[in-house]
């Protein structure tokens, strides 16, 4: 039997960060708002049908579900399910703002209360350096960077500085510990490597929370976020080669929520009043970012399509 994995939630980040884009450069540029709503639309259906579904496997399949709740790599995007329910706010807030309330509520607690268990978890050892990857990022700092940025949209932005001041430490912390983990041991297997498209998503998705707990001109640590952003898109681009030895799978979709994050950045720095090189890298963004999310929706529905987008559960019999 093939049942969704969490880390399908991913889908939800990407295509949330994509139609924020799109509502933005509404506003920015004069684009179609119509395009924005869309994508949220969808992005919202498909937060529905896997929230559905991941509750459903912990009632018919719990054993797989334990297997992955306890999983050393596969356990990071549970976590994902509060981060998707938070952007699901964003996703419906203009339409239905009490619903939007509501879904914050619960995925900031939902997050915030993996995050904290995860985190106790690993402090207690006997974890495997092999099995650290970026993925470790997901139940603390992708929770929190998203719950500042989720608080501030909501209006909430005494709560979102200590999202924010949660999700920056535990970055910097965790960020040591990948970077030690592929430095100083054996190369990830090639079915992990997409995993590596996590690490763009803390500088510019942490630089959205603070944009959103700040305002005005995009001040000194925002743009500092936003560079530390493109080193890393840089170093993604240098190892993307080394990653796509792994055919596609949805676990490329690790790469769609930093992706679309940044080009985000950009636009706001271009509404918020930034002039210069920004003016036109965030169209270039803008672009690539379009780019990325239509090959991985394209690529995800031909594997829909030929019955081979959901890998084997992990309690599969060999």
């Amino acid at each position: 039997m093939k049942i969704i994995p969490a880390s399908f939630f991913g889908i939800v980040l990407g295509m949330v960060g994509l139609g924020d884009c799109w509502r933005l450069a509404a506003k920015v540029w004069g684009l179609p708002s119509q395009i924005g709503e869309a994508i949220m639309f969808i992005a919202f259906g498909v937060w529905v049908f896997l929230i559905i579904q991941y509750l459903f496997k912990w009632m018919r399949s719990r054993e797989e579900a334990l297997a992955e709740f306890n999983h050393p790599v596969q356990s990071c995007f549970i976590g994902l399910s509060g981060v998707a329910t938070l952007l699901a706010a964003v996703a419906i807030g203009p339409h239905w703002h009490a619903l939007a309330q509501l879904l914050f509520v619960i995925g900031a607690l939902m997050q915030l209360i993996y995050g904290v268990y995860f985190m106790g978890r690993s402090w207690m050892g006997e974890r495997d350096i092999s099995s650290t990857t970026a993925a470790i990022y997901l139940p603390s700092v992708a929770g929190n960077f998203v719950s500042a940025f989720v608080s501030g949209y909501m209006g909430y932005q005494d709560v979102g500085i200590l999202f924010f001041g949660a999700g920056l430490f535990s970055w910097l912390m965790i960020e040591s510990l990948i970077t030690h983990r592929l430095y100083h041991s054996t190369a990830l297997p090639e079915t992990l490597r997409p995993t590596i498209g996590i690490m763009l998503a803390p500088p510019v998705v942490g630089c959205i929370g603070y944009l959103f707990i700040t305002s005005g001109r995009p001040d000194i640590v925002a743009q500092a976020l936003f560079g530390y952003g493109l080193l890393q898109l840089l170093l993604l681009a240098r190892v993307l080669g080394w990653v796509t030895k792994q055919p596609f799978t949805a676990s490329y979709w690790a790469f769609s929520f930093g992706i679309t994050a940044i080009a985000f950045d950009a636009i706001v720095f271009v509404q918020r009043g930034l002039t210069g090189y920004i003016e036109w890298l965030s169209i270039i963004l803008f672009v690539f970012a379009n780019a990325v999310l239509l090959l991985l929706i394209v690529k995800t529905v031909l594997k829909f399509f030929n019955g081979t987008l959901l890998p084997p559960p992990l309690l599969a019999k060999t």
